[in-house]
């Protein structure tokens, strides 16, 4: 039977419940380990004015302190551009900016060299929020913008215009494993890293870099993570270069492990943004022009702020048409540590304003916003251009909008919350139905390629090594499967070994929705190279005297037989096996490039789905629950359906928490004040939708891609956008019709009571 399309459990499913999946933490201690941590900066900008080690270095068992004077490579960095120090050199960019290296023979002698460490850093006023970086013009790069058509103009002449301003907050990726990373020195200055990352070619290349040292010396390895989101893609680097820092100068195993506050104080989150819009409308509801400002808060560095921020403007069309568009922004460089990719990767930063401001205009029109959205929807010839040019190659969007508002009838709730809000004293209900539409692919062109190693055993087993890294979303399972289908073989003969920069060179991070889609088709590639050898052979073995045409070799259930004699099968085990005693290559390396890309075309193609959240809120506690939330999603032909289920389900809530719950707070002085789970709220189970359904659409698959498949990774987290907008929509019933609800993102009980304060003129 084959495998892809089928619920099979996910390949650690079982080590997980019982406590015995391996992750960095639990790799045994090697001889002579040391244990690092490093002294980071009190304030978030300043200069260093003294750093005395001397008394850290009398401690026992504290073996060594390294500034950075003792890089021995560049003590500059990044994933872009090289404007990070690993090190501090002079000046500190942001709280908690690492100083000094510390390496102990025990976490008790790291602690007591920390108190000794005497540090003076003179203090700045420090650039914390995207206003300040705008009044002091801090930016990095040079304006972005994405146009079509003349919409300054066009908006002059629209019948109805609305302006806004909306800030949109970060997001704590809040993984189970903190950031961590062991170095083990080998012969010849090579260095082993195990590090918990999405991206080892991306360690190995710094810790190259910054250890002086040639990639050829360096190999990571990642068998799993305990989760990721983005937060693993780029910084995983600084655990490693400090485990990397303290193995090459004492020549000892190094491991270093982020506490979970440390972790929460010293990486990036998800960019908050602030937009200003322009969006010019008929009174149908028809998006006629378009005017939108972004500006996002970057950190102190360019990290991945550049592509998030064209993943943003990509995005801010979502599903709608919008004949005259401009999409324009700056990267706000602050004082906060450097922001990063996250589970949606700026793509929900530009969907939210669209969406946001289609709530809007209902409201200002006093129509249904469903009934926008589907006036909007690309569709038909005409309607299908995206104003960076890439043409919408199907109609789905607006047959699945209407499909859910039909299966989840919509319209008779839309009527039962318009007479439940006309009665009730102490409640307000909303509902709201969102789509989108997200682009699969890296938007840089040349990470849009993977390689796979297969080795095939003489025993009928086989060995899968890709660049993918596994973080819980069932990567290895759906590799398997792809891998155990092009042998005809079962999946439980099939083992997805721990990723390595040893085995697959110059690979681009699990990211992007792509890892099965560029990590999978390499490895059905390297399978077909091999197989194509296996019929050759079997057609001769199958054989009397004349070879069988190929045509005519089946695989099939464990066998391989000649369709006209299918009784006469080989067992794949022992064709392998008689075909190695005659020298025939069972392994082979695969090699995946996306096809189709270039300037108008920035991605393969668009998972899409739509979402209907009904929510419920108190009009005195601002307190807020979700009642029922319902999905459809096209995602082509699922390769695994229960692990989709379990990303869609998983995607939304994330998605959910952060436009609801989650908010990052910072003092003035760039102090994160929201660093541990007492002060920073992830969505618990009491969260969940009370009923939560989902579904795929069933008659959908895009055979271009692997098995027909079509990416699922990050789309379900932007339909969690949909219960921020029913909030939105909840909070039209309190005031006067017509005005529009001020509400930004996260809308937390703080932020609902503010709003309706406003709206029913209740504020002190």
């Amino acid at each position: 039977m084959p495998s892809v399309g089928r619920s099979i459990p996910h390949e650690s499913s079982r080590d997980h419940v019982r406590g015995r999946s391996i992750f960095l933490d639990d790799i045994t201690p090697h001889r002579n380990e040391l244990v690092v941590d490093f002294v980071g900066s009190p304030v978030a900008r300043g200069e260093i004015v003294a750093l005395d080690l001397s008394a850290a270095t009398k401690i026992p068992g504290v073996v060594g302190l390294y500034t950075f004077r003792d890089v021995p490579g560049s003590n500059l960095y990044g994933a872009i551009f090289h404007d990070e120090y690993f090190l501090a050199e002079d000046k500190v960019s942001f709280q908690g900016e690492p100083i000094v290296v510390i390496a102990a023979e025990s976490h008790a002698a790291l602690h007591a060299a920390k108190k000794a460490i005497h540090l003076d850093v003179r203090p700045e006023t420090p650039i914390v929020s995207i206003a300040q970086a705008i009044e002091a013009e801090e930016f990095i790069g040079p304006p972005r913008a994405i146009s079509r058509g003349h919409a300054r103009d066009a908006l002059e002449k629209c019948p109805h215009r609305l302006d806004g301003t909306l800030y949109i907050g970060g997001q704590e990726h809040f993984y189970m494993e903190t950031q961590c990373a062991l170095a083990i020195p080998g012969e010849n200055g090579h260095l082993t890293f195990h590090s918990s990352t999405q991206n080892p070619t991306e360690t190995q290349v710094m810790a190259a870099r910054v250890l002086g040292l040639g990639m050829h010396q360096v190999v990571c390895v990642c068998k799993r993570m305990g989760g990721g989101f983005g937060g693993k893609e780029t910084q995983a680097t600084p655990p490693a270069l400090m485990a990397g820092l303290v193995a090459m100068k004492t020549g000892r195993p190094a491991r270093c492990i982020y506490s979970r506050e440390t972790d929460g104080r010293v990486t990036g989150k998800r960019h908050p943004f602030e937009v200003r819009y322009q969006i010019g409308f008929d009174s149908d509801g028809r998006l006629l022009a378009a005017r939108l400002e972004f500006y996002s808060n970057a950190g102190f560095s360019a990290d991945l702020s550049t592509s998030v921020f064209d993943r943003a403007l990509y995005h801010a069309d979502n599903a709608y048409f919008i004949p005259d568009i401009e999409l324009i922004g700056r990267i706000c460089r602050t004082n906060l540590p450097s922001n990063t990719a996250f589970r949606g990767f700026g793509g929900g930063q530009g969907i939210l304003a669209i969406e946001s401001i289609i709530e809007d205009i209902a409201e200002f029109l006093d129509k249904d916003a469903a009934e926008i959205r589907l006036l909007n929807c690309y569709g038909a010839e005409g309607r299908n251009q995206t104003p960076y040019g890439q043409i919408i190659q199907d109609d789905t969007l607006p047959l699945l909008f209407e499909r859910l508002a039909d299966r989840a009838d919509y319209k008779q709730r839309r009527q039962a919350i318009n007479e439940f809000n006309a009665t009730s004293q102490i409640h307000l209900r909303g509902l709201s139905l969102t789509t989108v539409k997200f682009g699969i692919s890296f938007t840089t062109k040349f990470l849009n390629q993977a390689n796979a190693l297969v080795n095939v055993y003489t025993d009928g087993t086989v060995q899968v090594s890709t660049g993918g890294t596994e973080m819980g979303q069932g990567l290895n399972t759906k590799i398997r499967q792809l891998v155990a289908d092009e042998f005809a073989i079962d999946a439980a003969n099939v083992s997805v070994m721990p990723t390595s920069t040893e085995k697959n060179n110059n690979t681009p991070p699990t990211a992007a929705s792509a890892g099965t889609d560029l990590n999978g088709s390499a490895a059905v590639n390297a399978c077909r190279l091999i197989r194509e050898r296996l019929t050759e052979f079997a057609a001769v073995r199958l054989s009397e005297d004349v070879p069988i045409p190929i045509e005519r070799i089946v695989w099939e259930d464990g066998c391989v037989f000649d369709r006209e004699k299918p009784e006469q099968c080989l067992d794949f085990g022992h064709l392998v096996h008689a075909a190695h005693r005659e020298r025939i290559s069972l392994g082979e390396r695969g090699h995946y490039i996306t096809p189709g890309l270039g300037p108008s075309r920035p991605f393969f193609y668009y998972t899409t789905g739509c979402a209907l959240a009904e929510v419920e809120i108190d009009r005195f506690t601002g307190e807020m629950r979700v009642t029922r939330a319902d999905i459809l999603m096209d995602i082509g032909q699922s390769i695994n359906p229960a692990i989709d289920l379990g990303q869609i389900g998983g995607g939304f809530v994330q998605g959910m928490g952060w436009a609801t719950c989650e908010e990052l707070k910072f003092s003035d002085e760039g102090e994160l004040l929201t660093a541990s789970p007492s002060t920073y709220k992830i969505p618990g189970v009491r969260d969940i939708p009370e009923d939560f359904r989902i579904e795929f659409e069933q008659d959908s698959r895009f055979p271009e891609n692997v098995r027909s498949s079509k990416a699922v990774g990050e789309p379900p987290l932007l339909l969690g956008l949909c219960v921020w907008t029913a909030i939105k929509n909840a909070l039209s019933y309190a005031g006067p019709r017509g005005h529009v609800a001020p509400l930004n993102l996260p809308a937390t009980g703080e932020e609902i009571l503010r709003c309706l304060c406003e709206l029913e003129d209740k504020c002190p």
